[in-house]
């Protein structure tokens, strides 16, 4: 998986551009970006930067505290069965349903 090319191909589509469009704006050749998007070839974070503002966006990075919420849920289900991950799944599924429905009633 490559999210760097991810976040090109994201960017130039949200632009309305093709690779062949893109490309030239980058002066590169429209190949350089499909392998790039495709992740056949490894991009920098600086080369994303740069094709995500060709595309008439910005990138933004931030840090943030990590509180390892998603650590503990995913230890706390470990230990459940197959079945009672499919059960647990479906009561929340429910649950869900029941708020929509609430929420949309008033």
């Amino acid at each position: 998986m490559s999210y760097g090319g991810d976040l090109i191909r994201e960017a130039r589509k949200r632009a309305g551009l093709t690779q062949a469009d893109l490309a030239d704006r980058a002066g590169t050749a429209q190949p350089a970006i499909a392998r790039w998007e495709s992740g056949r070839t490894a991009v920098s974070l600086d080369d994303v930067i740069r094709l995500v503002r060709l595309c008439g966006l910005d990138l933004e990075l931030h840090l943030v505290e990590c509180d390892n919420s998603d650590l503990a849920q995913a230890s706390r289900l470990a230990g459940l069965s197959g079945q009672q991950r499919l059960d647990r799944h479906a009561r929340i599924a429910r649950q869900l349903s029941g708020l929509r429905a609430a929420g949309s009633r008033g």
